[in-house]
């Protein structure tokens, strides 16, 4: 019996509903318990929070001596007939000093007795300055109660007193077993009725069924005559349809095959990378428009043609490949094909009988990679370079001081002086690099807050009074009036500014010209510092924020720079939305400008 479908599909919908009214009886009935003791418990913080807040008696610090005030208090109060409420103060050791208990009286001063009624555990955590609460249950006495522990702060954030709440959740379980009976009942109709049901449907599904699975035989028998009658819209009529269109289904199969190698066609023709396929004679077989490209060659080509084209395997110096090995039809290597490089990916493919045919290359552009690992090599090399010469020169004088004891003083006093010099050369670079780091992992905590442009150039034109003073420099402050504030990190922003004018410092002779201005334009704060100093190269324009980049080596260190000030500067100033830009003319001078953004919200 239980092999027909009709009574499986039974079987299945009464376990469905059955699964699907437990699970849902069982979620129902936790969310309502839940729902009504959170409910309770909210209503005991209340009471206690209402009768803290207009207690006068329980703001002393000393509730031993107003007890018989607060017992007062406790008896004026309208408590709930199922809550009763306790005052417990700690002298030596915690003690009940009043209660809404009717029967108090009889356990006042017998702390022993009352505290059958607590959980003192709830207490010691209360006396820690934490609000506890739980659930007591008297499996003897069928009681089940809800405990809450209160504790009561002075001025100075110390514990003076607990009060201890409890509240009979009889009628909360009373409530939730008559859920549980509702939920019971409409279980048992519920699967009454999907028994019925189940019955009616299943038979509406295995009469289609039966005739279709007869037809099916006798086009196995090789009689494709067959249709089925068409009875209803639904998923049975579906089925039918779709038998009856069989024969119709094959031409749309075909259909999607040729419209599958259309989608490959299109992924072919447009992807990113050069792709050739050649076959074991040399010649192209295939090739995508960007590798027609790369290759030069002409845009007609096909696998139609007559005249095959090979594959210029010298053009790029790709060896020949060996069809009898296969391990070297799998490879890669890098080219450079007209001063763009490219990493050639080539494995075998095989034809219809399973023999290899030919082989895939794959061209990927990996110029801006390439360039940017010979940036990191050269990185790797000025760090070296740069923390070499000032190793170099410690390690020399050490030596000498550790071989000539008997220097005088002076020389001593000088060596070492030298030595920490360069110590601190190599600590700037040092710093530099953590500071980069920071800024390239997104590490630096930024201090967002509204400065004023103003006073921020300002205190960096203080800063550095002394060394322009010391080269005669004509400093010119020029900064619009009215200028917004702006949401910025200080002391990134006042490095930014530091640095660029410490650099026009640095590369303007004395006697020279340094100006400064601040103005708005189009929702940004524009900051530009100008000198009429030594200026850039226009070669080297391009690569001045790079790292460890300079124009002047020699002068550069010299003058104590790490080559890193621009590259922070940078990342700083893009960090938050702007931008830098220089301009600059060889022996003439150079302009560079800050540019920030204005931010809408007074402080982030």
């Amino acid at each position: 019996m239980f092999a027909s479908i009709r009574w499986k599909f039974i079987i299945v919908y009464f376990l469905l509903v059955f699964i699907a009214m437990v699970i849902v009886g069982v979620f129902i009935i936790r969310s309502f318990e839940s729902q009504q003791l959170e409910n309770r418990t909210n209503t005991m913080v209340k009471q206690i929070e209402t009768l803290i807040s207009t207690s006068s008696y329980l703001s002393e610090d000393d509730w031993s001596q107003v007890s018989e005030e607060i017992q007062k208090t406790l008896n004026e109060w309208r408590f709930d007939g199922t809550e009763t409420l306790y005052v417990i103060y700690n002298e030596d050791i915690p003690k009940i000093i009043a209660s809404s208990y009717s029967n108090y009286e009889d356990i006042k001063g017998h702390n022993a007795l009352a505290y059958k009624f607590f959980d003192p555990t709830l207490i010691l955590k209360a006396y820690d300055g934490d609000r506890s609460e739980g659930i007591i249950r008297d499996m003897n006495e069928g009681t089940v109660f809800k405990h809450l522990a209160y504790p009561v702060l002075d001025e100075v954030g110390q514990v003076k007193g607990v009060l201890y709440m409890t509240a009979d959740l009889k009628d909360v379980y009373k409530t939730i077993d008559d859920s549980k009976i509702i939920l019971t009942s409409a279980t048992v109709l519920a699967l009454g009725i999907t028994v019925v049901l189940g019955f009616l449907i299943a038979s509406s599904i295995t009469g289609p069924i039966r005739d279709v699975t007869k037809k099916a035989e006798k086009m196995a028998k090789g009689d494709f005559d067959q249709f089925v009658e068409v009875k209803s819209d639904d998923e049975i009529g579906q089925l039918a349809n779709m038998f009856n269109y069989l024969t119709l289904k094959l031409k749309d199969t075909i259909q999607e095959m040729d419209l599958e190698r259309s989608k490959l066609d299109t992924i072919f023709n447009y992807m990113a990378d050069g792709v050739v396929a050649i076959d074991v004679e040399g010649y192209i077989i295939h090739a995508n428009p960007i590798a027609i490209n790369i290759l030069e060659l002409d845009e007609n080509i096909s696998e139609d043609l007559d005249n095959k084209v090979a594959f210029p395997m010298g053009k790029i110096n790709l060896k020949e490949f060996d069809y009898g090995d296969l391990s070297s039809l799998e490879g890669d290597q890098i080219v450079e094909i007209n001063n763009v490089i490219y990493r050639l990916k080539y494995a075998p493919f095989r034809n219809e009988k399973n023999d290899i045919g030919g082989v895939i290359i794959v061209f990927q552009d990996i110029t801006e990679q390439h360039k940017l690992d010979n940036m990191r090599k050269e990185f790797v090399a000025n760090v070296s370079h740069e923390l070499k010469t000032p190793i170099t020169t410690i390690k020399s004088y050490t030596e000498t001081l550790m071989e000539y004891k008997d220097l005088d003083e002076e020389l001593s006093r000088k060596f070492l002086s030298v030595i920490d010099n360069e110590c601190d050369r190599m600590a700037r670079i040092v710093r530099d690099l953590l500071q980069l780091s920071n800024l390239d992992y997104n590490k630096t905590k930024w201090d967002m807050r509204e400065h004023s442009i103003e006073k921020l150039i300002k205190d960096a034109c203080l800063k550095l009074d002394f060394s322009i003073k010391e080269k005669n420099q004509e400093l010119s402050l020029e900064i619009d009036e009215n200028i917004p504030n702006i949401v910025i990190d200080k002391d990134g922003i006042e490095q930014v500014i530091l640095n660029i004018m410490s650099n026009a410092i640095k590369y303007t002779p004395n006697d020279g010209k340094i100006s400064v201005t601040a103005k708005e334009s189009d929702s940004n704060i524009i900051i530009t510092v100008k000198d009429n100093g030594i200026g850039i190269p226009d070669e080297d324009k391009d690569r001045i924020f790079e790292r460890f980049y300079r124009v002047d080596k020699g002068r550069s260190r010299e003058l104590g720079g790490t080559g890193l000030g621009l590259s922070i500067a940078k990342q700083i100033v893009e960090a938050h939305g702007g931008d830098i830009t220089l301009k600059s003319e060889y022996n003439k001078g150079t302009e560079v400008s800050i540019i920030l953004p204005i931010v809408a919200e007074s402080v982030i």
